[in-house]
């Protein structure tokens, strides 16, 4: 166990659970979502009310130390070297309240999104949640939220309507629209930088059905149905959200027909019948597989069949402006059948429509200038397979680069970034200049910093 005097004072100031390095539990306890991110901080805190963070993080301040907070832990390949950082999970910072008539919802910081979305479908309603049912609410709506209804509704963090956060002074705040503006502002979509945020408040949508689900063909067929597709989603209205898929999976998964599988999951907001005319021209490509059907929105939380236990991934991004017959043809000779990638995912996700239109009144991120996103990744279990890994995705991104913007997206950029290519440059300033005022130290990490102006 370790005994060192930083290490001896911190466990005498702070209240709650509390671990340090040697300390049954710590590995347990310092493991992200990504198993792939070998954390190795300082000391682990998890505090179960606000009162508790604000010591945590008053008690790391004192000692030099840093704080940065984390709920599920999936983008934690972002974050480097934690020797200064005090770990601080969110997990007991739980609670979810649904006021149906008002269409909001407080969540504690470590609720999941499915604690969200199956008791807001009970009312009829929809929240704008991640595609997969263990990502935590807070991290994803900092980092923008892009949803399974965004081409509609936008993005999630423009939705949100309150903060309730721990400040670096050890403060706590409320955050909204009247009070602390220019946080409230950066907290919309400019990460984790600026404070500990211990809940939100946010706006549901009127939403009780949705036409959605996900069709499959062999991999073989990937050039074919992803230059179908590309053209299909060109007209498509923006009721609808989609995305196109190379799966090549370490084992068969049911219900998929195959190891190796080319998929366009979707979310149409309408009934059966205006989607089964929206996606008439890709079930003529007669796949081997359809699961659509009218279902509640909680049920997106597991159309894209991610899994929902630890796993080490490692994963990267890209922003396309425009994605020729040319693109598709790089992507499938890079990571489609014949390739001899070992990439396990290789996703199209359709961008557009109301994503490209800023929000007024909106936070940080009230847009994305991009048409499409890139996201792909493998399994990397051991050395070896992480290098291949790794040689497979610089594969894809360089023969990808002629159509690459250049700028990323917060939330899917899950390994180191520079932030500055996450905003526009005005934007980026702006969130130096609010870290500046909240947080001059620089005590709050995200793992995608934003460092203070001086």
């Amino acid at each position: 166990m370790s005994t060192t005097p930083t290490h001896t004072t911190l466990r005498r100031a702070l209240p709650g659970r509390f671990l340090l390095p040697g300390d049954a539990g710590w590995d347990a306890a310092r493991q992200a979502w990504n198993l792939a991110a070998d954390q190795q901080p300082v000391a682990v805190a998890v505090p179960t009310t606000p009162k508790e963070v604000a010591a945590v993080v008053t008690a790391a301040r004192e000692r030099g130390l840093r704080i940065t907070a984390q709920t599920t832990g999936h983008a934690a390949a972002a974050l480097t070297d934690l020797h200064d950082t005090v770990l601080l999970k969110t997990a007991d910072l739980n609670g979810v309240h649904i006021d149906p008539q008002a269409r909001r919802a407080r969540i504690g910081a470590g609720t999941l999104w499915i604690e969200v979305a199956e008791p807001a479908a009970e009312h009829g309603l929809a929240a704008l949640a991640g595609s997969s049912p263990d990502v935590g609410v807070a991290g994803y709506t900092l980092g923008g939220g892009l949803s399974w209804l965004a081409r509609k509704h936008g993005l999630a963090c423009n939705r949100l309507l309150a903060a309730e956060a721990v400040t670096a002074d050890g403060d706590l705040i409320r955050a909204d629209h009247g009070h602390e503006p220019d946080l409230f502002w950066a907290l919309r979509g400019g990460g984790g930088s600026f404070a500990v945020v211990t809940a939100l408040e946010f706006e549901l949508l009127p939403i009780p059905r949705i036409y959605a689900g996900g069709l499959f063909w062999p991999w073989e067929r990937a050039g074919e149905v992803l230059h179908a597709w590309n053209t299909w989603q060109a007209t498509a209205p923006e009721e609808i959200t989609s995305s196109a898929r190379i799966l090549h999976l370490p084992e068969p998964a049911p219900p998929l027909p195959g190891r190796s599988v080319v998929n366009i999951d979707a979310a149409v907001l309408g009934d059966q019948s205006v989607g089964e005319q929206v996606l008439a021209p890709l079930r003529a490509l007669a796949p081997g597989l359809d699961t659509f059907a009218m279902v509640a929105p909680a049920a997106l939380s597991r159309l894209h069949l991610d899994p929902e236990q630890p796993v080490p991934v490692i994963s990267d991004h890209r922003l396309f402006g425009e994605l020729p017959p040319a693109g598709i043809d790089a992507l499938v000779q890079a990571a489609g059948p014949g390739s001899g990638s070992c990439l396990v995912t290789v996703e199209v996700r359709q961008l557009g429509a109301a994503l490209a239109r800023p929000t007024p009144g909106g936070g940080a991120l009230t847009s994305i200038d991009a048409t499409f996103a890139l996201i792909a990744g493998g399994i990397a279990d051991r050395p070896e397979t992480g290098a291949a890994v790794a040689e497979d995705l610089e594969r894809l991104t360089g023969a990808m680069r002629p159509w690459d913007t250049g700028r990323r997206y917060l939330n899917f950029a899950e390994g180191p970034a520079e932030a500055s290519t996450l905003f526009p440059p005005e934007t980026y300033q702006r969130l130096r200049h609010v870290k500046a005022q909240v947080d001059p130290g620089d005590i709050i990490r995200s793992n995608h910093p934003i460092p203070p102006t001086p």
